[in-house]
């Protein structure tokens, strides 16, 4: 449900619906905030508080005063959710233990859905919530399906793309079950990042210039390789060419991603040399294999293998239909199909070969503008 179709239907409500607002400091939040009250909900802000490492700047106490700012505008309450222990088992453990095992996690999609769609969702239910809602550049949509078996036809609630493709978290999102999307509210998911920072200085709230959050869900713009290096003993190796033959060195083959062309050296580097991209990497031998072409060795497939299944809509894509998906956020979407698909694991086979395919990755099909779901890339 969009911004504007929020404004529409205010009117129908006919007694308040209570719903709690994911209020992170940011734009998209307390627009989305403010949008719902202007909408005629009975709106309470929730900042969510999680694990951050002692050594990094202390930032949630400035968010917090930003949404606590938005919130005395508004003249909503806003309480603070303590999911320090949900965020560091579920996201940074998690991340940590892909890396250790040479995967390269994504946990933005763990955070969404044990933090914001976990943590916060269940508890937000407890209290009496009718919705949740966030900032996410994302939509919901109901529409009636026909069950397969049966031919009767139940309601179900589509998730859609963002209207600003540039900002679309769909993405992000596949894990997300009916029962979340039922209660959800995405209200500037229908609304272009232009507009919504004209809707913030409409409202008067401090963060209609502010800047957008940048990096890891959270914790924000940091090196993600400085942060592995804190909690893995990783060790300089060899980077090879496509011959095997050793043309510079690394901090360790787990802090690297297949598709990446920096944070490695190459050796006797001429300045008008065309860039290197890491095409291959064997955790064991501690060794990146990287090539001038990014399409070289292995890292283009047709076919890719994805475990950890979910689909929004509660049960599988058909095999033998067009879909479109993409394996990593912002890529476009490319056109496949699912050859082989079962409870725990689907082939999708892409129409053309897709670059830098990174196990642990998430792969996410769309049918048009819904988002199906997906799963984790196996390496």
């Amino acid at each position: 449900m969009t911004g504007r179709h929020i404004a529409q239907k205010a009117k129908k409500i006919e007694a308040p619906k209570r719903v709690f607002v994911g209020m992170s400091g940011g734009v998209d939040s307390s627009v989305s905030a403010a949008l719902l009250k202007e909408a005629g909900y009975e709106v309470i802000g929730v900042f969510i508080k999680v694990w951050s490492p002692d050594w990094l700047p202390c930032d949630w106490r400035e968010e917090r005063r930003d949404a606590m700012r938005c919130a005395a505008i508004l003249e909503i309450p806003l309480l603070t959710l303590n999911l320090e222990k949900e965020y560091k088992e579920e996201v940074v453990d998690y991340m940590i233990r892909e890396y250790k095992a040479g995967r390269v996690p994504n946990p933005d999609v763990m955070c969404n859905r044990s933090v914001k769609f976990g943590g916060f969702f269940n508890e937000a239910m407890k209290m009496g919530a009718d919705y949740v809602a966030t900032g996410h550049y994302a939509q919901t949509r109901i529409k009636n399906y026909e069950l397969r078996i049966t031919n009767e036809k139940i309601k179900k609630y589509e998730l859609l793309a963002g209207e600003d493709r540039n900002k679309d978290q769909s993405y992000f999102l596949w894990t997300l079950k009916q029962e979340q999307l039922s209660k959800t509210l995405f209200p500037v998911g229908g609304l272009k990042k232009e507009e919504v920072r004209k809707l913030a200085e409409k409202f008067g709230l401090p963060t209609a210039t502010k800047k957008d959050s940048q990096g890891l869900c959270f914790l924000g713009k940091i090196d993600v390789k400085d942060f592995l290096k804190r909690y893995i003993n990783a060790k300089e190796g060899k980077v090879l060419n496509e011959k095997g033959k050793v043309v510079g060195h690394h901090d360790g083959a787990v802090l690297y991603t297949i598709g990446e062309r920096h944070g490695f050296a190459i050796d006797n580097k001429k300045p008008d040399d065309a860039p290197y991209y890491i095409v291959g990497k064997d955790i064991k031998k501690n060794t990146i294999t990287v090539s001038h072409n990014k399409a070289s060795g292995n890292s283009a497939e047709r076919e890719i293998e994805i475990s950890d299944l979910s689909f929004t809509l509660g049960e599988a894509p058909v095999k033998n239909k067009k879909y479109s998906a993409r394996i990593r956020y912002r890529e476009d979407l490319k056109k496949c199909e699912i050859k082989k698909i079962s409870p725990k694991k689907a082939t999708i086979v892409f129409d053309e070969p897709e670059e830098s395919v990174s196990a642990g990755q998430s792969l996410v099909l769309y049918d048009g503008d819904i988002c199906l779901g997906g799963g984790v890339i196996i390496g």
